[in-house]
């Protein structure tokens, strides 16, 4: 039953986000960016869109650059990036993550989780909660 609702809601998820193409923010391109991940002491927070975005989408980038920027601003091992999957440069990361539409990821070095349901649940109408759940997640990373 739960796998069923899932399924309904990633659908709907899919179509929304294909049809939204009047949003000048979606449509702005993100500057070119080469993401290394390299440093495995430096928890990386990433989110994965491609370049039409639905509301939510756009929620989610926002919730979590200002959670990032609110808690973490001073410390140099939290990290975080807007990665465009659209774009080749970004091909590399995309695929290691196995990326196939908007995501969210934090990661330290070969260990990541996964936050894109919780995500799309909570970042319109709960933002506190995902900001709660990123801070929860990066800190289990911090040194």
């Amino acid at each position: 039953m739960n796998k069923s609702i899932l399924i309904v809601l990633l659908a709907v998820f899919f179509i929304a986000c294909g049809n939204k193409t009047e949003n000048k923010q979606a449509e702005n391109p993100t500057q070119e960016q080469t993401v290394t991940t390299t440093d495995a002491s430096v928890v990386n927070v990433y989110y994965f869109h491609g370049k039409q975005r639905c509301r939510t989408c756009i929620a989610i980038e926002n919730v979590t650059k200002n959670a990032i920027a609110e808690n973490y601003k001073d410390n140099p091992k939290v990290k975080y990036t807007e990665i465009n999957i659209d774009e080749a440069v970004n091909k590399d990361l995309v695929e290691k993550y196995e990326i196939a539409f908007s995501s969210l990821l934090i990661a330290k070095g070969e260990n990541s989780t996964d936050l894109t349901e919780q995500a799309f649940a909570n970042a319109v109408n709960s933002p506190d909660v995902l900001t709660n759940l990123i801070k929860e997640e990066v800190n289990k990373r911090i040194d």
